[in-house]
Parts: structure tokens; sequence; C-alpha cells
């Protein structure tokens, strides 16, 4: 692994570290989407000239630019434009409501909007509930013609190219993501130009070991920061080139982009896949999984939560290659505590990565023994600076040089760490922490049974005990009596679900992750 990310000068524009980066091999790939190939001297001129543009329609430094469109590379010109100028986009999720929209309007005061056509009649209809500033908006690829107060994006590549960049800092806010509002509104999380260096340092080179001989897919979307990563600051930092996919990643979806076919193309096969582990729970279940000779694979990240153990060794077994499960978030940006592609201990979610520190603190505050469930904070060079006007969720979370996770781990015996759950989910059966994702792990060895969540329900007696809502694979099933006697014969008695609800599917996040607060509020409302 390569040593820790080293210090940046006070001066440091990410947009423009790249452009160095890539400027010895102009005619390269860089990305291929639905609609073609873009070279590396194509992306350095779209975004001066996304910068130049941007800045002549009178958005100044540090003002915030929406961003709301599907993965193609109209979506890294304008993120790279505007870091370029100095402008500030504030990258959303496609999957969102209006309502959701109109909000993020006008908490990030955002100025000008950049849009895909297919998603303008939400942002318009957002911009009619908000009280916003937007006075410009640019959509993408539009397939009908574009109302009175709408620009084509294409218009921002007329001007001449900015060549020189805005000289911002290496601290200097450059982004923001929102992070999940499963607990509330979404909170602005805001970035800076060293932090997409840092982690492309620390992970995609340092642990990943990404080089300019990858083609890289990610089926997260590049307003996830995972995606951010995987398919922007990591291939682009080392002359890689990726494979953007707007639609959605189901099965069928991400195995033509492994088969190398692309919108009726014949195109690059990708090396490395990165996904959650949902999606390769669903893939593996597919009957029309490609066989190891039909993709290029050499390894597969998984974030999002945590693998089970029986998913890597499915996949291990069919394809032959190692799936490396990592956690990080939106806060600390890209992963910091990993598995490494020469040694995946499946089960675990590995060791902190190079650069990164990592504690484990219990309900005191303290250090807990290995073994035992404690809170994970993380030290590192990619931490947000803050949640925007939020400073009390700010101070609860960034304390001092370190940041708090919200999940749960235990250390083990070899210094790797076991993910128990998220905080606020973790369950307490006879007094004993009982972690739901070691029972979902364990349901989902089961030959039937898809998914599964795990909450804690109270009994007649105000007790708490384990309840599981499962899914089964197409076509299969099993009974409670079944369930209950398998996950016994594997797990401590006190931790087999005592209840279990069979549903067609699990509330998730976009990113995959199961909502069990949503599942939990279902059964209070049941009484």
């Amino acid at each position: 692994m390569q040593t820790p990310s080293p210090n940046l000068s006070a001066q440091f524009n990410f947009a423009q570290h790249l452009i160095a980066q890539s400027a010895s091999r102009p005619s390269k790939t860089a990305f291929i989407d639905d609609a073609g190939t873009l070279s590396y001297g194509q992306l350095t001129d779209q975004i001066q000239r996304v910068a130049s543009s941007l800045q002549a329609s009178g958005l100044r430094r540090e003002e915030r630019v929406l961003l709301l469109m599907h993965d193609c590379t109209d979506w890294v010109a304008s993120f790279l434009g505007c870091l370029h100028a100095g402008i500030v986009p504030v990258a959303v999720n496609t999957l969102l409501t209006a309502d959701d929209y109109a909000y993020m309007l006008e908490h990030s005061r955002s100025k000008a909007a950049l849009v895909s056509g297919a998603l303008l009649p939400t942002l318009q209809a957002a911009l009619q509930k908000a009280l916003h500033e937007v006075k410009d908006i640019y959509v993408s690829r539009a397939s009908e013609p574009l109302p009175t107060n709408c620009t084509a994006w294409q218009e921002l590549l007329s001007a001449m190219p900015q060549i020189k960049p805005c000289p911002t800092l290496a601290d200097e806010a450059a982004f923001w993501l929102y992070s999940s509002g499963s607990t509330g509104r979404p909170k602005g999380t805001v970035h800076t130009h060293a932090n997409a260096f840092h982690t492309a340092q620390l992970y995609g080179k340092g642990v990943l070991g990404i080089t300019e001989n990858d083609v890289c897919f990610s089926a997260a979307k590049l307003f996830f920061a995972y995606g951010l990563g995987n398919g922007l600051s990591f291939p682009l930092s080392v002359g890689a080139t990726t494979i953007l996919m707007a639609e959605r990643p189901t099965p069928d979806a991400v195995f033509l982009r492994w088969k190398g076919q692309i919108a009726g193309m014949n195109t690059a096969q990708p090396t490395i896949f990165f996904g959650a582990p949902t999606g390769f729970a669903g893939m593996l279940a597919s009957p029309n999984l490609p066989a190891k000779t039909e993709v290029s694979l050499r390894m597969c990240s998984s974030a999002g939560e945590a693998l089970p153990a029986e998913i890597g060794h499915k996949f291990k077994a069919h394809f032959g290659i190692d799936i490396v499960d990592g956690i990080g978030s939106t806060e600390m940006l890209h992963i910091f505590l990993s598995n490494k592609p020469s040694d995946v201990r499946y089960g675990t979610t590995g060791w902190p990565v190079p650069g990164y520190e990592v504690e484990l603190r219990g309900e005191n505050g303290g250090s807990v023994p290995d073994g035992e469930p404690g809170d994970l904070y993380i030290k590192g060079p990619s931490s947000a600076l803050m949640y925007w006007q939020n400073r009390e969720k700010s101070r609860d979370t960034f304390q001092g040089a370190w940041t708090k996770s919200g999940d749960k781990y235990v250390r083990n015996a070899d210094g790797t760490y076991t993910y128990s759950g998220r905080s606020d989910d973790m369950l307490k059966v006879s007094g004993i922490y009982v972690s739901p994702f070691e029972v979902e792990a364990t349901l989902v060895q089961h030959s039937a049974v898809l998914e599964a969540a795990v909450i804690g329900k109270e009994d007649a007696e105000g007790l708490t005990k384990t309840k599981a809502f499962v899914v089964f694979k197409v076509g299969q099933s099993a009974t409670e009596e079944e369930l209950k006697a398998f996950v016994k014969e594997r797990l401590a008695p006190y931790k087999y679900p005592r209840y279990f609800e069979f549903v067609a599917e699990l509330p998730k996040t976009a990113t995959g992750k199961i909502q069990r607060f949503i599942l939990r509020d279902l059964e209070k409302s049941r009484g």
C-alpha cells in the first residue's frame, strides 16, 4: 500500500490538478457513456469552457449551483467546470421529489441549475414551490424543445476556454453532497478541494491500486460520495477509463456493461466494478448472471452496508475474484475502513485505510475492549468542513479531529473490524446487545432467502425481541420454524428472531441501505 497522502500547498484547485494529471494523454478515452466517448483532451476543453461560461453568466466564486443530472459526460464537465471556476456545485440525488429539491434550492441558495432534460419537469415543479435564487437553468440532453427560461447545456461550450483556474485554497469549500435524511431533512455536507485528492491517494491508489490500464464502472451514481470517487476522482487521478450509466443499475443493465455492450455499441469491458451488497445479491440471484469467461473483471468493491460473507464467497466461487468490502460515509467522502485486495476477510470490514485512524468508544466515551461493540469514530484528511446551517449536528458529528460515524463496530483479535449496525439500529435483548446485521447475514445464508432486515419488537411484557422481515428468492419459500431453527444452529440462542414477516421488498435508501427505521415505525403504528 502507498504511504499516507501528502500535505498540499495552501493554494489548490482539484479540477486543475486533474487537468495537469491528464496532460500527457489527450487522446486517451476518459469516459464512455450512453451517447459515446470523451477523451481526456476533450474533457479538459469542456471543463475550461464550462468554467468560462458560468463566470460570464455572473456567477461568482463560492456561489452555489444545483447539479441535478443523470450520470453522463455532461455531469463530469459541469462538476469540474464549477470547481475550475471556484463555483460550488451542489450534487443532488436524481431520485428525489420536487419537495426535496425545493428544500435544497432554498437551503443551498443556488444561483443556477444544471439539469438533465428528463429531470427538468421535476426541477420546474420544485422551482414553483421554492423561494429560490436561481437565475439560469442549463439543460443537458433534452429530447423536447426547451422552455424560454432554459438554455441548452451545449451552449456552455461556446465560450472561449478559461485556461487559468480560480486560485482556490486546499481547505476552501469545493462542492456539497447531501447526506441521508433518514431522521429529518438531508444535511448539506461541505467538502473541500483537498478532500477528493486525499481519497484518491489513500483509497483509490493506496488500497485498490487503480492504474491507467483499468476501466472503472460504478453502480453507485456520481452524486453519491462513493460514486464520485469510483467514477470521477479515482480514475481521473491515474488516467483510467470510466463507464457511466444513466439508467438504474439493474442486474441486466450492469451485465451488459460488464460484457462491453452500451447502447448498441461494443466498448471496453470494465476491470473494476463498484457496487453495494444489495446489488451483488440481486446479480447472484439473476438467471442471466454472466459466466466468468464473459467478463474482464479483476476486482470488485462494495460499500453502502457491510457485505454478508455468504455473498462474497458465492461471488468468488463464480467469478474467481474477490469483492473488497469497505465502509465510508458522506462526511468522510469515501472509504476509510477496508479489506485489502491481497487479504480479504469476508464477514469483516477489514482494517483502517492507511492515512486514517479509527476508534471504538463506549457509552461513557471511553475505549472498548476487543470483541465488544462500540461507536466508530474516524480521524483523517478527507473529513467534511461542516453541515451547512446546522451548527448542532455539525458539533455532534465533527468533534475536533474526529468524526462520529453513527455506526457500531467490534474490533477483532486480528485487527479487523466487524459491523454491528447503525447506532440507532442496535438492539438489547435480555440485557445483551444484538447486531441486526449479524442476524440478517445469517438469514441470507439460507438458500431461499434473498434479503432480510431485523428490528426490535416489544412483546406483551414490554420486553424487546427480534423480528425479521424476509424477502424470498423468486419461486422459493421457507416457514418461520425452518428459519428459526436455521438461525439457532448458527448464533447464540437469544439472537434468533422470535417474529417473522415475509415481504416482497425492503425499504431502502437510493444507495441500497436498508431503512430499518421505516420498519420500526411500521411496527409501532400497528400497536
